[in-house]
Order: C-alpha cells, then sequence, then structure tokens
C-alpha cells in the first residue's frame, strides 16, 4: 500500500508540472468564495491549491495505513496503545486540514506540511516496529480487524454527504434567479456526486470480491455457499456485498430508465424534426423520399441529449437508495442474509447469492470494456472523437477538490492562448476560430484578455455546446449574464455556425434575447440538399458536428469578422 500511494503521488505531480502554473505572474492563487467567476485573475491558478491538497491526501493515506497495521494487531502494552492513540490524532488532523481553507501564504502552508510530514514519517517507522514485535495470531475469520467497520463507515459517510450535498444544492437553485436555474431540477451536482460514489463502490467491491475468489481457489465466497480453504473462508465487507449487488441494480434500472425515456420522448423529436424538414425542404421529388427520412431520424436523434434529465434523476434515486442499505452495513446483515430471514427455506438467499455473483461479473466485464474502449481510442479515429468529447467536459474545470484526478488542462491552455492573442493583435485583427469544446476555451480565453487586446479580437465559434451544455450545466460560470458580457466585450464581433442534425452543437442566444444583436447565431442546412448535383455522384452527406470549416458560410464569417475588426 505505501508502494501504491507513492505511484499516485508521483503521477499527481508529474502532471501538475505539466499542466499547472502557465497563468500570468499577478495572477492569485484561488480564493474559496463561492461567487468567482472566470473573470478573476486566479481562477485557474490551483497549482497552490492543489498541491496542499494532494500533500494532506497522501498523509491522510499513510495514516489510515498505520491505523489499520496498529489495528490488525494483539495489543502490546501501553506503549501500543499511545501509539495508535498518535496515529488516530494524526488522521484526524489531515481531516482537519482538509476541511480548513487553505492557507495563501506559501511560506506558511510550507511550514505546515514540513511538521506534518515530519510527525508522519516518525509515526509510521513507529507503527512497522510496534507491528513488528507485536504477536500477531490469526483470527481464522478471514477478514482484517476493524475492516468490516471500516467499509462500513465509509459507506456511511458517502451516504449521509449525499443526501447534504442533494438538500443544500436543491435549497440554492430554489432561491435563483429565473434566468440562473441549472437543468435536472438543481440536482446536476449530486447526480456526479452519486455517480461518482457508485463506481467507486461498484469497482471496489469488484476488485475486493475477484481477489478473495483467486486467493479461494474456489467459488466467490458467501455465507450461504461457502467454500473454506484450509484456514478460513475470505469473507468481504457487508458494504460490498450491497455494493455490487446495487451495481447491477443500477445498471439494469438505468438502462430501463432510458429506453423508456427516449421510446416516449420519439414522437414528439419526430415532430420537431418534422417541422425543420418542411422549412428546408419545401419541395422534395417521390425520388428522394429515403434520403428525407434519413435527415429527419438524424435530427431527431441529435434531440437525445436534452431527453436525459429523467434519467440521471432516476439514477441520483437509485444510488441514494443503495446508499440506505448502510443500515444493514451497520449492523453487519448482507444481502443473502436478509434474504434467508425472511424467506426462512434459504431458496431465496441462495437465488440472491447468485444475483449477486452476476452483478460482480457485470461489473467486471464494464471493466474490461473500459479497457478495450481505452485501446479504441488510440485505434479508431471515431471512437477517439467520442471518447475525446468526454474527457474534455471531465476534465475541463480546475481540479481543486480532487488532487489525484486527471489535470485540468484549461489551466495550461487558456493562460497560453491568452498571451499568444495578445501578441497576435500588436500584428493586425486576430479571429478566434473555436470548434466544439474548442469555443469554450475561446471565452474562456476572451474573458481574461485586458481592454486594449479586445479591441481587435472577434470570435468565430461552431458546433459550440455554450448554451447547450455549458449554460444549462453550469449556470454560475457560462449563464446568460456571462454570455452577454461575453459578447460586450468584443463588441458583438461574434459568430456562432450551428445545425439542426449537431448532436452538441447548438445556438448561443434564444431567438428574440434581449441585448443581443440577430446576427450573432447563424443556422446551416445540413444537408445543404437532398438530391445529386450534376457535377457529383452522390447527395451532399448530412455532416452533423464535423465539418464546419468546409463551408462556405465560414468563410464569410471569417471576412466579416476580420473586416470589422480592422
Amino acid at each position: 500500500p505505501l508502494l501504491a500511494l507513492w505511484v499516485v503521488w508521483a503521477i499527481g505531480t508529474r502532471s501538475a508540472r505539466a499542466f499547472e502554473g502557465f497563468g500570468p505572474l499577478a495572477a492569485q492563487p484561488r480564493s474559496d468564495d463561492r461567487d468567482q467567476s472566470l473573470t478573476d485573475a486566479g481562477f485557474w491558478q490551483d497549482a497552490h491549491v492543489t498541491g496542499w491538497l494532494r500533500q494532506v491526501h497522501v498523509v491522510l493515506g499513510i495514516g489510515t495505513l498505520n491505523v489499520a497495521l496498529l489495528a490488525g494487531v494483539a495489543p502490546g502494552g501501553i506503549g501500543h496503545v499511545v501509539l495508535f492513540v498518535i496515529a488516530v490524532g494524526l488522521l484526524g488532523a489531515g481531516v482537519v486540514l482538509l476541511a480548513l481553507p487553505v492557507p495563501t501564504s506559501p511560506v506558511r502552508a510550507r511550514r505546515i506540511l514540513r511538521t506534518l510530514w515530519a510527525t508522519t514519517v516518525l509515526t509510521t517507522v513507529l507503527c512497522l516496529g510496534s507491528a513488528t514485535l507485536a504477536d500477531a495470531t490469526p483470527s481464522g475469520s478471514g477478514k482484517l480487524p476493524g475492516y468490516e467497520g471500516a467499509a462500513a463507515g465509509v459507506v456511511a459517510t458517502q451516504g449521509v454527504l449525499l443526501v447534504v450535498l442533494t438538500v443544500v444544492t436543491y435549497t440554492r437553485q430554489r432561491a435563483a434567479r429565473g434566468d440562473e436555474r441549472p437543468v435536472l431540477r438543481g440536482l446536476g451536482t449530486p447526480v456526479m456526486a452519486a455517480a461518482a460514489v457508485s463506481v467507486g463502490a461498484a469497482f471496489t467491491a469488484t476488485l475486493v470480491y475477484r481477489v478473495a475468489d483467486a486467493l479461494d481457489h474456489g467459488d466467490i465466497p458467501d455465507p450461504i455457499r461457502p467454500n473454506p480453504p484450509i484456514v478460513g473462508p475470505l469473507d468481504p465487507p457487508v458494504a460490498y456485498w450491497w455494493a455490487a449487488l446495487a451495481g447491477l441494480a443500477a445498471l439494469l434500472i438505468g438502462a430501463a430508465v432510458t429506453s423508456v425515456t427516449l421510446l416516449l420522448s420519439r414522437r414528439r423529436r419526430r415532430r420537431l424534426a418534422a417541422r425543420i424538414i418542411e422549412r428546408d425542404y419545401p419541395d422534395v421529388p417521390a425520388a428522394d423520399a429515403h434520403r428525407l427520412r434519413v435527415v429527419r431520424e438524424t435530427i431527431a436523434r441529435s434531440r437525445v441529449t436534452e431527453e436525459l434529465g429523467p434519467v440521471l434523476l432516476a439514477f441520483l434515486l437509485i444510488a441514494s437508495l443503495g446508499l440506505a442499505t448502510v443500515a444493514f452495513d451497520v449492523i453487519g446483515i448482507g444481502p443473502t442474509q436478509l434474504a434467508d430471514r425472511l424467506g426462512g427455506d434459504g431458496r431465496a438467499a441462495v437465488v440472491l447469492a447468485y444475483v449477486t455473483d452476476a452483478g460482480v461479473w457485470v461489473i467486471s466485464l464494464l471493466v474490461i470494456c473500459l479497457l478495450i474502449l481505452g485501446f479504441r481510442a488510440y485505434r479508431s479515429a471515431q471512437t477517439r472523437r467520442v471518447v475525446a468529447v468526454l474527457w474534455d467536459l471531465g476534465t475541463f474545470w480546475p481540479r481543486t477538490v480532487h488532487p489525484f484526478a486527471p489535470p485540468c488542462y484549461a489551466a495550461r491552455a487558456v493562460p497560453e492562448l491568452a498571451k499568444r492573442v495578445t501578441g497576435l493583435t500588436a500584428r493586425g485583427p486576430v479571429v478566434i476560430s473555436g470548434h466544439s469544446h474548442g469555443s469554450v476555451l475561446a471565452a474562456a480565453t476572451i474573458l481574461h484578455l485586458p481592454p486594449s487586446v479586445l479591441t481587435r479580437v472577434s470570435l468565430l465559434t461552431y458546433g459550440s455546446p455554450l448554451r447547450r451544455t455549458y449554460a444549462r450545466l453550469y449556470p454560475a460560470y457560462f449563464g446568460p449574464r456571462t454570455l452577454h458580457d461575453l459578447g460586450g466585450r468584443i463588441g458583438w464581433r461574434w459568430r456562432n455556425l450551428w445545425r439542426d442534425t449537431d448532436p452538441i452543437g447548438g445556438p448561443i442566444f434564444p431567438p428574440g434575447s434581449p441585448g443581443t444583436p440577430p446576427d450573432v447565431d447563424i443556422r446551416l442546412r445540413d444537408p445543404r440538399s437532398l438530391t445529386i448535383d450534376p457535377a457529383d455522384t452522390v447527395p451532399p452527406p448530412i455532416e452533423g458536428h464535423w465539418p464546419y470549416h468546409t463551408q462556405a458560410a465560414y468563410q464569410v464569417a471569417i471576412r466579416e469578422l476580420i473586416d470589422r475588426s480592422g
């Protein structure tokens, strides 16, 4: 475990050197002000906060190992008890440091971390020595001492925190103004938290079960169907039994809710697509009827993004119900034991045991599928694009609450873009062209440019998720006020190209939005025609999200913006 912690530490430190600390020299470390916006000079400066949290998290990991090590051996006298109290106190000190604001003074932060590390190293050496000299007798139960309660405690804490987060988020969004109300009734943050907790618990349960199965040299250990080796059955904690069962239930119920949602919304999406088709292609020959149906289905499928709200809310409910099994974890009752008590004859317990095994195998297959997806991303450009979209969404924001997450590439991209644009404006007008998620980076860059530079800068976005995704999921940062401020900074030298067939991009401003010029959003008909051009042999393709820069509208918008910037 100490080696694993060192590997995690090394990876986090290496990514920090590559992606953090690229902001302007005058920028200050990020504050904890909840009203902070993208225009703040230190918004992308999270190197100080992330470095602090990274070291505290490693100390917490080492402290957890110390406490587990001392709890797993027989007491060796008063010295052992005192050392155990010191180890628990060090663990508590790490938790307190996580809860307190990060020191803004680098000197004070280094002083605290030096003291913390010195205490951690000394305590770890003493714990290793005490455990080596202690008389540790195996209990024969197949469980690490204290592991059952620790696993249940982790799940219980996560459940309580998820409930608190849901209540706080919902209360805050009810007090928000109308143009700042997020999607999912304000429960987007709890949904993401529930997803993180559920995936973490399911993968952990699968790992523990698979390792126990390999060491048992037989079936997956279970009280109903034991397969004891020489010493005793390797019995995973009760919390992981529930996690495996909840993972399978979440997968099945989520798939069912998704199917029902798409089926119920299909007629509405098709009606919208039919109205668009009638407007764009009023007179279609009978020979092109099949092509017309393909275009209509493409437009209808591109509206699936707006229909996923019920699916995500259902996932939050399922995850909450899964965490509600904490009550059984605390008293040590697993799914098979509960079914055995309720069923009486033991048949229900056996069935539930096999269902739990199925959940473990399904989650194991999902892990394998993720590995295959990562391999295919290197071999297939289409797969790589899909993975890149999801990766961009997950790594755009600063990682101040998760120092071991993949690094925030915007912390380097935005300052470097701002520096390059500033240098280019000294030579002439500059048009920042951003496709898809690049439009989000372009918007964040413009919000950091000084007024003297903005007079020569224009913005061209296409396939942009600014309003369709970011303004709805993150209204505090990309809401209507921020988008209007963005347009005003550059004198509304902004054009946004979008298509109805694009499942990601869309218009930036609603029709008739007050204070917004009507020529910002430019809708492109897709495909350009249903009939085959006399100079070609195939009809124009349905381009969807790719590409935009090959169309004449792109060149026209570029020339217009250059003329207005000059």
